[in-house]
């Protein structure tokens, strides 16, 4: 086994890759810091980190998220991953994906628009997500009344929704 060691790596041209490992690594690659295992690219090519918990873990990262104005006109604020979003009808919308999952089997997360809360008149938002597909999903938000009681569609200011795989 051969040592290398050096304070910098650096590209011969400022536009060219870096590449570490090649064709003949067939094991994983880790960075250390202090001597601890701190980022490991396994042979599946799993990305690994220890991000201060004491051990160095796969990440899942955020896959797509999506920041948007469904009141009139839907206008999405910020994005990633996210080609466009439909409004399908009150409450009712359809994430498109600009690069599709592997598969279908991925969470959604989100946090519905704080304007739909009302204490006083005991209403708060629910969000729920269906529809999962490689290139799209189906996300609506209900404004949850306990006093009428109903369970209506309903738009809203501002809706996140973030995919995580």
């Amino acid at each position: 086994m051969s040592k290398l060691e050096t304070n910098t790596i650096d590209t011969v041209s400022g536009t060219a890759n870096l590449t570490i490992g090649g064709a003949n690594n067939t094991g994983s690659t880790t960075i250390k810091t202090n001597n601890t295992n701190a980022v490991t690219i396994d042979n599946s090519q799993n990305l690994q980190f220890n991000s201060g918990f004491g051990s160095v873990a796969t990440a899942y990262g955020v896959r797509a998220w999506v920041k948007f104005d469904a009141i009139g006109t839907l206008t999405i604020y910020a994005s990633a991953n996210v080609t466009s979003v439909t409004d399908s009808s009150t409450g009712t919308y359809e994430v498109n994906f600009t690069n599709n999952m592997p598969d279908a089997n991925y969470a959604v997360i989100g946090s519905p628009p704080g304007g739909l809360i009302a204490t006083a008149n005991q209403q708060f938002p629910v969000y729920f997500s269906e529809n999962y597909a490689t290139n799209t999903f189906r996300l609506s938000v209900r404004q949850c009344d306990n006093d009428a009681p109903s369970f209506a569609s309903a738009d809203g200011d501002p809706c996140f929704a973030a995919v995580l795989r």
